[in-house]
């Protein structure tokens, strides 16, 4: 039954209507936003069922009014204007409602907000109060016998829950947030695992072209440092590239600002330094300090800035500069020095249709690696790289994107990366020719649903010293 009856017959009538169902909409939006958190899941599921019967109704008021309105109309004569703005809040209950229902997790599972991926970015979507969100990784690796050079690789097939990781974020208003990620790696502290804080900052939304942040903050740089969830790349692992050359996940305490000012989008912090002393010939990824009683004698500056006007098209670059030494001394006593770090990145990434691609290339210097070698003790192959580089290219491409299904994705997808954490060292040191890699992989994504992904590949891993080792891997993902 309509509870919006309603008789034909001139303008009046129809404006009594529209202010009846105009107030009918504002309170169906007052009733339903406090209905997450504030009762039992049974009655709370009753009066979703009632708004949206009611949000039911509401259109089809809407369509009589249409209907009972003097034609032709001109598109915009005041009844017509007020009309569309009555379905076009209706239209905003409906998904509201919907919201409701299913979480914020499943309606928003591939929306990314303010740098971050689309769990992480579920503090910012919220009302006022407590959220929690989180991801988690459990990969299947087994490794060929045997190196490409013939000899015993010497490794076992294992599996490992890689990542569990939890969100915690807090909003007291609409420009103060905190957003925090707790992460355990491997299962169990008592295994090799270890317990993390990811991230853990304060949030001042100023206005969109400029806000504030400040604590432990995930260096901006490349595509996975900072949205690293399983649903949102494709692969088992994360590619060498974003973990031997930017250290993912990489996070340093430090404050800054960021925002969106047209088609550009911006971050921009400093920083504690990396710390040199930790520094080797796999690069610079064991100097990340992650806020561990961090070394703060030598800061850096880190900046990214994306372009985003087109649908489905980013474009951009990073860059992180600092000093490194944090006070080392050589065994004479005396200061390294300031050990200059800085590392530049630039990406792309298109999406159309079903189609994916992504593209990105890094390169690193070291100043004073000479010294830097000498105060660690380093010598021949084991020294730090005074230049590091490398990029990747990838593509997939959604079979189900052709319309076998609209909820589900299937991506068949190839890899193919390159790089090299001792691109040039000092006179008198020698490069690693295993540090110099190349890998192809060759995978299949499924996702049953957008918060929820299984992943196939393999992969041919080689080096110039003839000791890469082929893996396959399994892996199955979600977030929440």
């Amino acid at each position: 039954m309509n509870p919006f009856p309603f008789r034909a017959g001139g303008r009046a009538v129809l404006r009594r209507s529209l202010l009846v169902a105009l107030l009918a909409a504002i309170l169906v939006s007052f009733v339903a936003a406090p209905l997450a958190a504030a009762e039992p899941p049974d009655e709370r599921l009753e009066r979703l069922e009632r708004l949206e019967q009611e949000v039911a109704a509401l259109r089809e008021a809407l369509a009589q009014l249409a209907a009972a309105a003097p034609a032709p109309a001109p598109a915009a004569a005041p009844d017509a204007v007020e009309l569309a703005e009555l379905a076009r809040r209706v239209d905003l209950l409906a998904e509201e409602l919907e919201t409701l229902r299913v979480g914020e997790a499943a309606v928003k599972a591939e929306v990314s907000e303010r740098g971050f991926g689309p769990a992480a970015s579920k503090i910012y979507r919220a009302h006022d109060g407590l959220s929690v969100g989180g991801y988690g990784e459990i990969v299947y690796q087994n490794w060929d016998r045997q190196r490409d050079d013939g000899t015993p690789s010497g490794r076992t097939a294992e599996a490992d829950v890689l990542r569990g990781v939890v969100y915690f974020g807090y909003k007291w208003s609409d420009r103060w947030l905190l957003n925090t990620e707790l992460e355990f790696e491997h299962g169990s502290t008592g295994d090799g695992g270890e317990a993390s804080i990811e991230f853990a900052y304060l949030d001042h939304l100023w206005r969109d072209e400029l806000s504030f942040r400040a604590g432990l903050l995930l260096i901006p740089m490349g595509f996975l440092n900072e949205l690293h969830e399983p649903t949102t790349f494709l692969g088992s692992r994360r590619p060498g590239v974003e973990s031997a050359l930017i250290p993912s996940t990489w996070r340093e305490v430090g404050l800054g600002v960021h925002g969106e000012v047209g088609p550009w989008t911006y971050r921009t912090y400093l920083v504690n330094g990396l710390d040199a002393a930790d520094f080797s010939a796999a690069g610079i990824r064991s100097g990340r300090q992650k806020g561990a009683r961090a070394k703060a004698e030598d800061l850096a500056w880190t900046g990214r800035l994306d372009y985003t006007a087109l649908p489905g098209l980013l474009a951009g670059g990073s860059a992180f500069v600092g000093d490194s030494g944090q006070g080392l001394r050589d065994p004479a006593g005396g200061r390294v020095g300031r050990v200059r770090t800085a590392l530049f990145e630039g990406h792309l990434e298109w999406k159309w249709r079903g189609l994916e691609l992504r593209a990105l290339g890094v390169r690193g210097s070291i100043g004073g690696v000479a010294a830097l070698n000498r105060a660690r003790g380093l010598t021949g192959l084991r020294s730090v790289g005074e230049r590091q580089e490398g990029g990747y290219v990838e593509a997939g491409f959604d079979l189900f994107s052709l319309g076998a299904s609209a909820n589900q994705a299937l991506v068949p997808f190839a890899r193919y990366e390159r790089y090299d954490t001792q691109a040039r060292v000092p006179a008198g040191f020698a490069r690693n020719p295993a540090n110099d890699v190349e890998v192809l992989t060759l995978g299949l994504v499924w996702k049953p649903l957008a918060q929820v992904v299984f992943k196939l590949d393999w992969q041919d891993v080689d080096n110039r010293a003839g000791t890469g080792v082929n893996q396959w891997n399994l892996a199955l993902g979600y977030i929440f």
